[in-house]
């Protein structure tokens, strides 16, 4: 008689009729790890999947902060020149299916489903993660939608990403800073080269910010990319004269000037999806562009919820992003207007750095726990914040609690504004009744 085993039985994989609720408990369920970053398994199952590179355009989107902007904003641009497009993001606000658009829309349930049975099918024995499976799962719902243009935002670092499994046409990256520390390394020099890692052999490419690091320009060398850089190859500036439309920055390429809004999204992102678009699609006319990113959003990032008082969210969660958070807030506040935080983070998070980059423009804080993994109890982010001057810190248990303090606390003319997480925003926009997928009815 066999002695019995004390290793857990694989959980089943969903059987017909399934929902997404339950293929997302068994992609929760099926890897040991939550990141498991490497090329090789993910590798396998897409070979069985696309024995071929598909025949679509390839844009990959790295960078430390800015993507899903610049994912957005390539994506409208190319929808504005007639493309069909396969959009992947992550992570997700309030529903998964806002990780794939196809043609601008979030993909329905029964096209995922059927992306996810075949992932399960072609992976037999291999393991996936979360992210690899639901990866693998983008890849095969574009192409069965037949979009000309996939545009994949890388989910960590990017050289051993599984979105790098394919490769990219195109390249956008948006920034270099500090994050993930564990997984990336703690400089800007080691997590470039993580991030230039998507780049390929003679492929055009765009960097959004200022300074890149060395490393990234090492790998530009190695590989001839052909760079185009902000303050080199393209500029951004004010407006000429006090009679060119407000709220506009001039983007200036190749003899070419397009205005560009200056937020709500961080401009570097919309200028670097301009500059790509330029490149990619040369004949669209400048009107078109124009047009097309005058009504551009995204959700959660610095998104206006309400008036009287005006609510804002923003994903931010860390320095670098902050400290742009920092200079869009500060535009904002003037005598009178006093701004409430909402802040509810994650225990890998620089949270001492996000708040010192804060701790200037917000008036009073309301710490929210997030009961999630990885998520930080109110009392452990305000222990881990006193080392930080900050004024009026008040912990609540959840971030909807925290939210509605600040907004029983704040004035008709004051902001309150809830960031610092994806999990921090989708609290916010869950208990402000604003539906997964959609822009908030106000918004700025």
């Amino acid at each position: 008689m066999p002695r019995p085993s004390n290793t857990p039985a694989a959980p089943a994989s969903p059987g017909p009729g399934s929902t997404v609720d339950q293929w997302l408990a068994y992609l929760e369920a099926i890897h040991p790890k939550e990141i498991d970053l490497g090329l090789d398994r993910v590798l396998l199952v897409l070979r069985k999947l696309f024995p071929r590179k598909p025949s679509a355009r390839i844009i990959t989107v790295a960078g430390t902060n800015g993507k899903g902007s610049a994912v957005a904003a390539v994506e409208t641009l190319l929808r504005a020149a007639g493309r069909r497009t396969g959009a992947y993001t992550s992570p997700h606000l309030q529903n998964y299916n806002e990780r794939v658009r196809l043609d601008g829309t979030d993909i329905s349930d029964q096209a995922l489903i059927r992306a996810f049975e075949a992932v399960e099918k072609a992976r037999g024995r291999v393991s996936l993660s979360y992210f690899e499976f639901g990866t693998l799962a983008a890849f095969v719902a574009f192409a069965e939608a037949g979009v000309q243009d996939w545009i994949l935002e890388v989910g960590l670092g990017g050289r051993l990403d599984a979105v790098n499994t394919l490769d990219a046409d195109f390249v956008i990256l948006t920034s270099v800073d500090i994050d993930h520390v564990a997984f990336l390394g703690d400089n800007r020099e080691v997590i470039g080269f993580e991030k230039a890692g998507v780049l390929r052999p003679g492929i055009p490419a765009v960097y959004a910010d200022i300074d890149p690091p060395s490393s990234v320009l090492q790998q530009v060398a190695a590989q001839k990319v052909g760079l185009t850089m902000l303050n080199r190859d393209y500029t951004l500036s004010d407006p000429d004269s006090a009679e060119d439309e407000p709220g506009h920055l001039l983007l200036r390429y190749r003899g070419e000037t397009v205005r560009i809004p200056d937020g709500p999204l961080p401009v570097n992102s919309v200028a670097a999806a301009v500059v790509a678009i330029r490149r990619l699609e040369p004949d669209v006319a400048i009107e078109t562009v124009e047009k097309a990113l005058r009504g551009l959003r995204v959700p959660g990032r610095f998104e206006q919820l309400g008036r009287d008082p005006a609510v804002y969210v923003d994903v931010g969660h860390n320095p670098h992003a902050a400290t742009w958070l920092a200079g869009r807030l500060n535009r904002l506040k003037r005598a009178g207007v006093r701004i409430h935080g909402v802040y509810g983070a994650l225990s890998d998070k620089d949270v001492e750095g996000v708040a010192a980059a804060l701790g200037g423009v917000v008036d009073a804080w309301y710490l929210g726990g997030l009961s999630v993994p990885r998520g930080l109890s109110a009392q452990a982010l305000e222990a881990r914040l006193a080392t930080v001057a900050l004024p009026e810190v008040t912990a609540f248990p959840t971030v909807t609690e925290a939210l509605q303090a600040a907004l029983s606390r704040a004035g008709a003319t004051d902001l309150v504004i809830a960031f610092g997480s994806f999990f921090t925003v989708a609290e916010a926009r869950d208990y402000l009744a604003v539906p997964s997928g959609s822009l908030a009815a106000i918004s700025s």
